[in-house]
This record gives C-alpha cells, sequence and structure tokens, in this order.
C-alpha cells in the first residue's frame, strides 16, 4: 500500500510541476488526436448529413456499412495504414511511417465512422422534423445539408467530442505506424504501455491521471452540449 501512496504521489507531483517530459507527450497527443478529429469532422458530418437527407438505391447497406465501421479493430487499421505508408507501398514514396502524419492518418481512419454515424443518426431526426419546411421552400440537397449541420451543431459537437474521446485513448493504431519514437512519436497511451512494461510506474500513472481528466472534461462537455440542444430545442 505504501507503495502504491508513494507512486501516486509521485505521478501527482510530476503532473503538478510541469515535468518536461510529460507534457511534450501529453502535447503530442492533443495535437495528433486534435487533427485527426478536424479532419474526420471535415469528412464524417458533411457524409452523414448527405446520408440523412438522400434517397438512393443501398442508402441503408450505406448506412449500416457506416455503423459496421465504428467498430473497426484499431491494429488493423493500423495494420492497413503501415501496408500503404511502408517503403513498398504506395504511399512509401512520401516517407510518411513512423511520424506523427502516419499517426494521424490511423486516427482519422478510426474516428471518421463515427463521426459519420453519430452525424447520420442525429440530422436524420432533425430532417424528420424539417422535412415538411423543406418541401415547402423547395431547397436544394445542398440547402438541406448546410441548414441541418448548421442547426444540429450542438449535436454534432457531441459528436465530435466522441470523437476525440476515441483518438486520445488509442494505443493500437498508432503504435504500429507511429514506432512510439521518443520525442517523436510517443504519444500518452503508447507511453503508459512502455513505461508500465519498464516499472516505470509514476510517469506512467502520471499520463493516466492526464487521460481521465481528459475523458471528465469531455463527457462533461457532452453533457453541457446535450443540455444546451435540448433548451434550444424547447425554446
Amino acid at each position: 500500500m505504501s507503495d502504491s501512496g508513494s507512486i501516486l504521489t509521485l505521478a501527482l507531483s510530476l503532473v503538478l510541476s510541469g515535468d518536461a517530459e510529460l507534457w511534450s507527450i501529453i502535447g503530442l497527443s492533443l495535437r495528433v488526436s486534435l487533427t485527426a478529429v478536424l479532419l474526420a469532422c471535415l469528412i464524417g458530418l458533411p457524409l452523414g448529413a448527405v446520408l440523412s437527407v438522400a434517397r438512393f438505391r443501398g442508402r441503408g447497406a450505406v448506412a449500416a456499412l457506416l455503423n459496421a465501421f465504428m467498430g473497426l479493430p484499431p491494429v488493423v487499421v493500423g495494420l492497413a495504414v503501415y501496408l500503404v505508408l511502408s517503403r513498398s507501398g504506395p504511399l512509401g514514396v512520401f516517407g510518411l511511417l513512423y511520424t506523427p502524419a502516419a499517426m494521424i492518418i490511423a486516427q482519422t481512419i478510426l474516428v471518421t465512422p463515427l463521426i459519420a454515424a453519430l452525424a447520420r443518426q442525429s440530422l436524420a431526426d432533425l430532417h424528420g422534423e424539417y422535412d415538411e419546411l423543406f418541401r415547402s421552400l423547395g431547397l436544394s440537397a445542398t440547402e438541406k445539408v448546410s441548414a441541418l449541420i448548421w442547426d444540429g451543431r450542438y449535436s454534432l459537437s457531441t459528436a465530435a467530442l466522441a470523437g476525440f474521446g476515441r483518438a486520445i485513448a488509442e494505443v493500437g493504431a498508432v503504435i504500429i505506424v507511429g514506432g512510439n519514437i521518443e520525442h517523436v512519436t510517443r504519444v500518452m497511451t503508447t507511453t503508459i504501455a512502455l513505461e508500465t512494461s519498464k516499472g516505470n510506474l509514476a510517469l506512467a500513472m502520471a499520463l493516466g491521471i492526464i487521460l481521465i481528466l481528459l475523458a471528465l472534461i469531455v463527457n462533461a462537455a457532452v453533457m453541457a452540449l446535450n443540455r444546451t440542444a435540448r433548451r434550444l430545442a424547447y425554446a
């Protein structure tokens, strides 16, 4: 018990003292995950909106496929990205493997289906409420998509936060394509795995504390956005 207490005390001191190595790892983690979520939103939100508005043969199959991709195994995504970015792969000439860019690509692939599926469900419900109004105004599909994205912005922010939660906690794909290189591609999750195996439990626990705090912040933000969306809906 005393050992656990001392490890926790040391971990808290690392967090509070502004340890350079710790915050460098946190900074890289945030840059990679936030960039991946931004790219996933640029792809997933319009895709979800289009699927909520458009009517075409195979729409249900596309939606089902999107939902299935929400459960993509991270290690499989990491392996696929590795093969594409390796020297013998089609994009090997760009030398992206074992760089933050490769980690961003892997996280974007993982997060995009989640954001798109959540956006489709949220905007489909909203489209059902606005359908008659849209018909009366004679809006085009593009105008409908734009209106839905704007009016559903709080719900879509929730989808983006959910995507960030998945990205920041991901380890399987990023360690395959990033390699966990110190000061280059070492992020919180991969560092926790490495330092735990080395017995450096204080640093691992310090990063675990940061991850838990981020999870709490994301969940608090989701709850606040949901309350705001409900309040505006009944206003």
